[in-house]
C-alpha cells in the first residue's frame, strides 16, 4: 500500500463514546443493546446509572465498564461491522475503529461487590475471543484496515501492564493475518517503555502518535529508531482546538520523519479524533472575518491534512500555503490579541501564593455566627431546570424579538420562582437558578474580552448533551460586572443566604478552545484576575457566600505524573488568586465533578475553599475511600448524595444511607447536603420530589444526631 494522504474514517461527531467495547462488547443479555445501554447510562427506579468519569483529560464523558471475576463477554452488538457495511454500499471503505483489548479493560473499575484490587487485566484471555469474532466479522465485509485505539499506552504503564499489549496483540494475530492493523496513541508522549512494547508487536502494520500534545514523541522516533516496513500515522495537525495549523513547521517535521521511517511509510494525520473540536467553519458566518481566518475546525484540518500530504510528495499548494502563512502572521501582529495592562496585571502575580490571612478553622466560626445554618447545612449546586419557555425567551432576547425590559421581568419571574420553591423545599443556602445563562463558560465569557464566539461550533460532551465552547484568541480581562445584578436581586427576594454563582478560572480555561500562542497558566492567571473583580462586586454587593465552581480542575491534569505538580500549582493557585483578598465571614465554596479526585485531594485542601462540593453518588462513593485512608479535612465538605444526570428519584432513606456512610468518616460540623451536580438537565417532575427527599434525609439525620446527644 502506497502514501495515505488522508485519515477518512475519522469521524468527525461520532454518535457515541470513545469506549466503544461498552457497546461491541456488552456482557450477554436478553434485554436488546439499546435498552440495555440506556439503563446503563440512566437507571431506573430499582437501578443507579452507572459511573460516568471524563475521557483523559477532555470534556468527553464515557461510562465506565463494572468487570468482575465472573464477568461473561459475548458478542451483543454488530454496529460496528453495520457501519462499515454502511459506508461501503455508499462507496466509501473506511477503516473501523475500536477501543483496544487492553485499554478497554484499564479504563474499566471492579463491580460493586467485587475486590477492590481486582487485577481486571486478568479478564484479557476472556474478552480477547470476543474481539476475534468482530475482526473475523470485519474481514469477511471486506475490510482491509482495522484500527485500534490503545490511548492507555501515553499513560505511566508498569512491566505487568505492557506485558498485557505484548500477550493481547501476539493472542490476536492469526486472524489479524491478512490486514493492515493500526494501534493509534493520543493526548500525550508515548514514554520510551510503551514505544518498545508498542512497536515490536509483530501483528500491528502502522503507529499513530500524537505529536501536537506528544511534544517529545518526535525525538523518541528519530533517536530510539523505527521499524523498517511499518507505517507511522504522524498526528501534526491539531485535533483538539480550533486553530489553523503552522503548515511549514508541520510540513518541515514531516520531513524530518520521512528521513526516518522512509517515503511510502509516512501518514499525515491529526493528532486524534476530530470529535473533540468543532465541524465545519463554513457555518460560521457571523464570526468576525480576522478572527476567522486564524481558525480551522473539523473539515478545514482534513484540507490541512490533505495539503501536507501532498506538499510532502512534491505536489505542494503554493497558494494555500502563502495563505496560510499570512493568517499565521496576521494573529502574531494582530493588536486585539495583546492587552499590555492585562500583561503587566498578571507577570504581578509572581512572588505571592495569595492565600486569604486566616485559616479556615477561623472563618468557619466567623461564617457560622453570621450565616446561623444548622447542622447538616443543604443546598443545591447552582442551576435549576432550564424549561423550553426560558430558552424561548433567551433566545427572543438574543434576536432582539422582546425588549430588554420584557427580558429582564421574565428572569426576575424565574428567579422568584426558583427562590420560592427553595423557601417551599426549606433549603438553607439557596441558588438563584441561573435563568440567564445558557452555559457557564459561554456565559462568562461573553462578557470578557480577549473571548470569541461561534454559532455552530458545538461539541460532543455525553451521550446527547453538546457544549459550545468559546474561543479565546487575546489577553483577558472583565470590562463590567457580570453576575451582581442577578445576585442582588435573588438575594433581595429572601432572607437566607442566596450564593452567588460563577465559574473559576481553570474551568473557563479547561472548557475553552484557547490561545496557543503563550504557556495556558498565563491564559489562567488572567481569566482569575477577571473572575477576582467579581468576587469582590459581589462580596461589597451584600452577597455573603460565592461559589467558584472548578468543575474541570481534575480534567486538565496532565496524563504524566511527572507534569502533574507543576499543572496543579498553577490551577490551585489561580483558585486562590480569586478570592484572596475578600472578607473572613465571606464564605466561599467551590464546586467539582464527574473525574477521579483522590489522587489530587491534597491539592484541592491546598486550595483553601471554605467550602467544596464534589460529585460522589454516581461512583459508588469512591471519594469517600480517601477520608478513609486517613486524609484529614478541615473545611466544609458535601459529597453529592444523588446523581442528578439520571431520572431516577432517590428515596429519603437512601439520601439518609448515605449521610450516615458519610458521617463515618466526615465530622458533623463540615458535612454539608446537596446533589452531585447542577439541575438544569433535569425536569422539575423529577427535582422537587429529589430535593424533597434530600431535605427529608438531612432533617432526619439532625434528629438522629440530637437524641445521640
Amino acid at each position: 500500500m502506497g502514501r495515505a494522504p488522508l485519515r477518512i474514517w475519522r469521524r468527525l461527531l461520532p454518535t457515541s463514546g470513545p469506549v466503544s467495547g461498552s457497546r461491541w462488547l456488552m456482557l450477554g443479555s436478553s434485554t436488546s443493546p439499546a435498552t440495555l445501554s440506556r439503563t446503563m447510562t440512566r437507571g431506573n427506579a430499582t437501578v443507579p446509572a452507572m459511573e460516568m468519569t471524563k475521557w483523559f483529560d477532555t470534556n468527553y464523558h464515557f461510562i465506565v465498564p463494572e468487570l468482575g471475576p465472573n464477568t461473561k463477554f459475548s458478542y451483543a452488538s454488530h454496529k460496528a461491522v453495520n457501519e462499515y457495511k454502511e459506508a461501503k454500499a455508499l462507496g466509501v471503505d473506511t477503516v473501523p475503529v475500536l477501543v483496544g483489548p487492553v485499554s478497554y479493560l484499564l479504563l474499566s473499575k471492579p463491580a460493586k461487590g467485587v475486590e477492590k484490587g481486582f487485577p481486571l487485566l486478568s479478564l484479557l484471555s476472556s474478552i480477547l475471543p470476543v474481539y476475534k469474532e468482530v475482526i473475523a466479522e470485519l474481514k469477511a465485509a471486506g475490510a482491509s484496515w482495522i484500527q485500534f485505539d490503545e490511548p492507555t499506552l501515553v499513560l505511566d504503564l508498569d512491566s505487568d501492564k505492557l506485558a498485557a499489549f505484548s500477550a493481547a496483540y501476539a493472542e490476536l494475530e492469526s486472524v489479524l493475518s491478512g490486514l493492515n492493523v493500526l494501534v493509534e496513541t493520543y493526548f500525550a508522549d508515548v514514554p520510551a517503555e510503551s514505544y518498545k512494547t508498542l512497536t515490536s508487536l509483530s501483528s500491528v502494520t502502522a503507529y499513530g502518535f500524537d505529536l501536537v500534545r506528544g511534544t517529545q514523541t518526535l525525538g523518541l522516533v528519530t533517536s530510539a529508531g523505527f521499524p523498517a516496513g511499518k507505517y507511522l500515522f504522524a498526528g501534526v495537525v491539531d485535533g483538539r482546538n480550533i486553530w489553523a495549523d503552522d503548515l511549514a513547521t508541520s510540513l518541515s517535521t514531516l520531513q524530518s520523519l520521512e528521513a526516518v521511517v522512509g517515503k511510502d511509510k509516512l501518514v499525515v494525520s491529526t493528532s486524534c479524533s476530530l470529535m473533540h473540536t468543532a465541524v465545519d467553519l463554513v457555518n460560521e458566518t457571523k464570526l468576525d472575518s480576522e478572527i476567522k481566518s486564524w481558525l480551522a475546525f473539523a473539515a478545514q484540518k482534513v484540507v490541512e491534512v490533505d495539503a501536507l500530504a501532498k506538499a510532502l510528495a512534491g505536489q505542494k499548494d503554493e497558494a494555500y500555503f502563502a495563505a496560510n502563512a499570512a493568517a499565521q502572521a496576521s494573529r502574531k501582529s494582530s493588536p486585539r490579541v495583546t492587552n499590555e495592562e492585562v500583561q503587566k496585571a498578571a507577570a504581578a502575580l509572581k512572588g505571592s501564593d495569595h492565600r486569604r490571612g486566616t485559616n479556615v478553622s477561623a472563618r468557619l466560626d466567623a461564617q457560622q455566627k453570621k450565616l446561623n445554618l444548622p447542622i447538616l447545612p443543604t443546598t443545591t449546586i447552582g442551576s435549576f431546570p432550564q424549561t423550553v419557555e426560558l430558552r424561548r425567551v433567551r433566545r427572543e432576547y438574543k434576536a432582539k424579538k422582546i425588549s430588554e425590559e420584557e427580558y429582564v421581568t421574565a428572569i426576575k419571574e424565574e428567579i422568584n420562582k426558583v427562590v420560592k420553591l427553595q423557601e417551599e423545599l426549606d433549603i438553607d443556602v439557596l441558588v438563584h437558578g441561573e435563568p440567564e445563562r445558557n452555559d457557564m463558560v459561554e456565559y462568562f465569557g461573553e462578557q470578557l474580552s480577549g473571548f470569541a464566539f461561534t454559532a455552530n461550533g458545538w461539541v460532543q460532551s455525553y451521550g446527547s448533551r453538546c457544549v459550545k465552547p468559546p474561543i479565546i484568541y487575546g489577553d483577558v480581562s472583565r470590562p463590567n460586572p457580570m453576575t451582581v445584578f442577578w445576585s442582588k436581586t435573588a438575594q433581595s427576594m429572601t432572607s437566607r443566604p442566596m450564593k452567588g454563582m460563577l465559574t473559576g478560572p481553570v474551568t473557563i480555561l479547561n472548557w475553552s478552545f484557547v490561545r496557543n500562542d503563550q504557556p495556558r497558566f498565563e491564559t489562567c492567571y488572567q481569566i482569575a484576575l477577571a473572575i477576582k473583580k467579581e468576587v469582590e462586586d459581589l462580596e461589597a454587593g451584600g452577597i455573603q457566600v460565592i461559589q467558584i465552581d472548578e468543575a474541570a480542575l481534575r480534567e486538565g491534569l496532565p496524563l504524566r505524573k511527572a507534569e502533574h505538580a507543576f499543572y496543579l500549582d498553577w490551577a490551585v493557585h489561580s483558585f486562590r488568586i480569586t478570592n484572596c483578598e475578600i472578607q473572613d465571614t465571606t464564605q466561599i465554596h467551590t464546586h467539582m465533578c464527574y473525574s477521579n479526585f483522590n489522587d489530587i485531594i491534597h491539592s484541592i485542601i491546598d486550595m483553601d475553599a471554605d467550602v467544596i462540593t464534589i460529585e460522589n453518588s454516581r461512583s459508588d462513593e469512591k471519594l469517600l475511600s480517601v477520608f478513609r485512608e486517613g486524609v484529614k479535612y478541615g473545611a466544609g465538605i458535601g459529597p453529592g448524595v444523588y446523581d442528578i444526570h439520571s431520572p431516577r428519584i432517590p428515596s429519603a432513606e437512601e439520601i439518609a444511607d448515605r449521610i450516615d456512610k458519610m458521617l463515618a468518616v466526615l465530622d458533623t460540623n463540615i458535612l454539608w447536603v446537596n446533589p452531585d451536580c447542577g439541575l438544569k438537565t433535569r425536569k422539575y417532575t423529577e427535582v422537587k420530589p429529589a430535593l424533597t427527599n434530600m431535605v427529608s434525609a438531612a432533617k432526619l439525620i439532625r434528629t438522629q444526631l440530637a437524641s445521640a446527644k
